[in-house]
């Protein structure tokens, strides 16, 4: 698992971004699993994630971040990375953003794709 835990804030929401090599569902979920045994990332507002395996089967999950998962989704097409998980978490800092956290979550993408 490889992990930026402070990639960005803004009005108080902290964004950190986390992935790595999974080859299907269930290592999806073990993934996703192993991220919450950390405290922090537990009681984190939303955990957000995508990845594409090597079928070419698809699979999001926004975690009530309506519309992050397809950022981070079309995000890994782009790279044509497949079968490699991302997960974008923020803890929300009390103020809404709007538009603001979609350019956040491509943010937190591209630098752990470029990290």
């Amino acid at each position: 698992m490889r992990q930026i835990e402070h990639v960005l804030t803004d009005k108080g929401s902290k964004y950190a971004v986390s992935g790595g090599v999974v080859k299907s569902r269930d290592e999806a979920a073990a993934f996703i699993k192993e991220l919450k045994r950390k405290k922090k990332f537990a009681k984190a507002t939303h955990n957000t994630w995508a990845v594409i395996f090597s079928d070419g089967e698809q699979v999001k999950n926004d975690d009530g971040e309506s519309g992050a998962g397809a950022i981070i989704l079309r995000m890994l097409e782009r790279e044509k990375l497949s079968d490699h998980i991302v997960v974008v978490t923020r803890w929300y800092g009390g103020t809404h953003l709007g538009g603001d956290r979609f350019r956040h979550v491509q943010a937190c993408v591209r630098e752990y794709l470029i990290d």
